[in-house]
């Protein structure tokens, strides 16, 4: 099954979940509108994190976001192996691994984000974000660059960070007009929290992003259970329901 709201979402929430019963108490909070990260780097082989996905897709209407865990470029294989293996909706990816997995994956229709990075630039992103051009010297071309090339390898979104919250306004903010000018749909991930997305979110809306996808992950987990707090989820989709989208 494949969620029936996120691909017609203007805005859809992007979180966590302990587990299957916490993953299914957020997708019925949010109603549907929302993806739940599975996240490789929490499994030792494809074939135990294939097995898990096919169980929250049974539980959540196949809103399953596949990711890395911090963006963290080694786990960049094992996230294409993963969607060869089995259907996801949503995929988590470098920018330089993005061609790679559309080749190999298993679905056509699985929506692939592109990680870049802020820079002190703003206009700029860096798309040097691999195992080892992120150790080397920033990699930063014009974001119309970077979203041109997201398209020749087969990607559907600018995945923004680490933004730091708002430490990034500026930066993020002409993404943002950049993403709406060139019909690109924007990930705005690092730092967010229940008091800062309604700006952040808002910002994208206001200059006409297409389809945003923010990703609110260890600000809204509570540290001694480890779920998704569901009152910061109920506090999301409020906020998203205010704003319109």
């Amino acid at each position: 099954m494949i969620n029936r709201y996120f691909y017609k979402d203007t805005l859809c929430l992007n979180v966590l979940a302990k587990d299957i019963h916490n993953a299914k108490a957020i997708y019925e909070t949010m109603e549907g509108h929302v993806l739940i990260g599975v996240l490789s780097a929490n499994y030792h082989t494809v074939e135990a994190a294939c097995e898990d996905i096919v169980a929250y897709k049974a539980a959540i209407d196949g809103a399953v976001s596949l990711g890395l865990g911090n963006g963290n470029p080694e786990q960049w294989k094992m996230v294409a192996e993963i969607g060869r293996d089995v259907t996801v909706p949503h995929m988590n990816q470098i920018f330089p691994a993005v061609g790679y997995s559309r080749a190999i994956c298993q679905s056509g229709k699985t929506f692939i984000n592109s990680l870049v990075r802020p820079t002190d630039q703003v206009g700029y992103v860096n798309v040097a974000t691999g195992p080892l051009s992120s150790n080397s010297p920033a990699a930063n071309v014009p974001i119309e660059t970077a979203i041109e090339l997201t398209r020749e390898m087969g990607g559907d979104a600018l995945k923004f960070f680490p933004m730091g919250g708002l430490d990034s306004e500026a930066a993020y903010r002409k993404v943002a007009e950049v993403c709406a000018a060139e019909g690109m749909a924007l990930e705005p991930t690092g730092g967010i929290d229940v008091h800062n997305f309604e700006k952040i979110v808002t910002i994208a809306l206001e200059v006409g992003v297409k389809q945003i996808i923010p990703h609110v992950y260890s600000s809204i987990i509570d540290k001694a259970t480890g779920e998704t707090q569901l009152r910061d989820v109920e506090q999301l989709y409020d906020i998203m329901r205010k704003v319109g989208a």
